[in-house]
């Protein structure tokens, strides 16, 4: 795995976290118990802080960036993940933050100043604006995304399911060493 200091700042990886070896974490990132970042994905915090939860998955592809601080935005935004999340494969977040229990599907987007509650399932190819918040209990899809219905409960059981098949698989990836370097 490619975990890289950058100005003074250490990746953090979790207690029984695992990191693809294909993977690049880059500088002020702290990644969870139990999570997992998988086959080329970029998670670079190189000019602010990103921070993911425990038992969230990043799926293949993804990349996790954030907004600098600077004229424009003084205070920039960090990129902030929390628990129970599945990221799916070629997702985009760009300096968000995103609650407990949600499901990204594959390649969406989700920019900068975004907020994401808990309990959300956000439609593949689905892109959310700047500084738009999705409220908690919804699928949502398009591009832009519009809220489309409320979760049934079938939905909702999903969240902890997901988080556990990807802990129980990552166990299995971690059993086979492919968090180390060839």
């Amino acid at each position: 795995m490619a975990i890289r200091t950058f100005r003074e700042h250490t990746p953090k990886v979790g207690p029984r976290a695992f990191v693809d070896r294909s993977a690049v974490v880059i500088g002020d990132v702290q990644i969870g118990e139990d999570s997992s970042v998988w086959p080329l994905t970029v998670v670079r915090g190189d000019m602010h802080r990103i921070r993911i939860g425990a038992r969230t998955s990043v799926q293949d592809g993804s990349v996790l960036h954030i907004t600098h601080a600077g004229p424009f935005n003084p205070d920039g935004f960090p990129l902030i993940i929390g628990d129970e999340v599945t990221i799916g494969h070629k997702v985009m977040l760009h300096g968000c933050t995103l609650g407990n229990r949600i499901l990204v599907g594959m390649g969406s987007t989700i920019m900068d100043g975004a907020i994401v509650e808990d309990e959300v399932i956000i439609g593949a190819g689905s892109l959310v604006p700047p500084g738009k918040r999705l409220e908690s209990g919804y699928l949502y899809v398009g591009s832009p995304v519009k809220q489309a219905r409320p979760l049934n409960e079938k939905e909702r059981a999903f969240f902890p399911y997901s988080a556990s098949n990807y802990v129980k698989l990552k166990d299995q990836h971690l059993a086979e060493g492919y968090d180390q370097p060839e």
